[in-house]
Order: C-alpha cells, then sequence, then structure tokens
C-alpha cells in the first residue's frame, strides 16, 4: 500500500517564487513519467523524510497533486552537503502492473561462523539491481552470513529467489567474505623490527653528535 505525501504545483517563474517557498520550509521537485507530464511541485519535508524512513528509499508514494493521485517512486535528490536537507526531488510516477528497475539495500544478517574463529566479516556490496512491480519492491534484502567459514565468501547468486522481484546485478559480484585474521606473530615481528630501526637511528644520532662536538675541540 502507498503512503500519501500532500504536494501542490508551483510555478518555475519568477525566481522569487521559489525563493519564498524554500523560506516557507518547502522543497521543491518534478514529477514526470507513467500518464504524467513534467509537472514542478513542492511539499513538507519532513513528510518525505518519515515515509522514506518507515519504508524505505524505494517506498511506493501517491501523491495528491491538486486533488490527483499519481503513483511514484524518489527517482533522484538534491541534498545540501552541509544541512543535509533536500534542495530538490524527482519522482517518477508508475505503472502499478509494470516492473521497473531500482537498486535495493543489501543487509547482512547473523553472526558470521569465521568471525567467532578470529576472522574478519567485510562486505563489499550493499545495492543490487532487482526488477518488480512497484508494490513489490523490497525494502531491504536480507543475506544470511551465519555458515561462512573464514575464507568462504558470498555473491549476488547466493541470495535466495523471491517469487515478488528478480535480481538483475551479475551474479558473480562479491557481496561479503570472512577474511583471515592478522597472524599476531607477524605483528610482534613487525614491532621489535621497528624498535631496533628506532635504536639504531638513535645511536647513529649519538655518535654524530659526538664526533661534532670533538671537531670543535
Amino acid at each position: 500500500m502507498a503512503d500519501t505525501l500532500k504536494v501542490t504545483k508551483r510555478e518555475l517563474r519568477p525566481r522569487s517564487v521559489r525563493a519564498n517557498l524554500r523560506k516557507e520550509g518547502k522543497v521543491l521537485g518534478v514529477v514526470y513519467g507513467y500518464k504524467v507530464e513534467s509537472t514542478p511541485v513542492a511539499f513538507e519535508e519532513m513528510a518525505l523524510r518519515k515515509i522514506l524512513r518507515e519504508h524505505g528509499d524505494n517506498a511506493l508514494i501517491e501523491l495528491n497533486i491538486d486533488g490527483k493521485k499519481v503513483n511514484t517512486l524518489v527517482h533522484g535528490t538534491e541534498v545540501d552537503p552541509f544541512t543535509n536537507e533536500y534542495k530538490h526531488v524527482e519522482f517518477m510516477a508508475v505503472k502499478m502492473d509494470e516492473a521497473t528497475e531500482v537498486e535495493a539495500d543489501v543487509t547482512l544478517v547473523g553472526d558470521a561462523k569465521g568471525a567467532k574463529e578470529g576472522g574478519y566479516l567485510a562486505q563489499t556490496l550493499y545495492k543490487v539491481t532487482v526488477s518488480a512491480t512497484p508494490a513489490n519492491i523490497p525494502e531491504r534484502i536480507e543475506l544470511d552470513v551465519s555458515e561462512l567459514g573464514i575464507g568462504d565468501s558470498l555473491t549476488v547468486a547466493d541470495i535466495p529467489t523471491n517469487k515478488d522481484y528478480e535480481i538483475v546485478s551479475e551474479g558473480d559480484l562479491q557481496i561479503a567474505s570472512v577474511n583471515e585474521p592478522v597472524a599476531v606473530e607477524e605483528e610482534e615481528e613487525a614491532t621489535e623490527g621497528e624498535a631496533t630501526s628506532s635504536e639504531q637511528s638513535a645511536e647513529a644520532s649519538s655518535e654524530e653528535s659526538e664526533e661534532a662536538s670533538e671537531n670543535k675541540e
């Protein structure tokens, strides 16, 4: 079920209109796509943030544009790098019975067996492309890493199949792996080597200072 976001049409000109909307705390956006002409809109930022926080970046959003209801997905955002506030948002109108491709977050679940044995669990891929109808786009995709031992890895091909969506990303892309722990002995040897090098440098500096003093005398 789609969440409703109330938006209002806005004028592109003059610039003062946009400036006034921003002063009122409104975010500027545009709606385009299935059976919708490109329409400039404005809306309350917190209302959109609430929807995305509760249902993820791929939430199905029903826009109420002056009484007309349009099913959309957020297709792009422009965010202020300093305040993290939305500066502009693109909404893409979608056909409910037609599949579309979007990126879905991948979340690792479980405690990797190899991590318990001293290994390091690393995630190298955080999003995959999926194809699904708007109502079936997943909020996130969970991948169980419980059985991963040291030296093992999981790829896109290891994501369980789901009747609601299809994974489009290449199957050989690595998502997670458990790396071998760094040997303690190697670390100790490196530390000892650094200490020896420091001592030798200190001795050399001391000898040079003594020679310099003797030459002055």
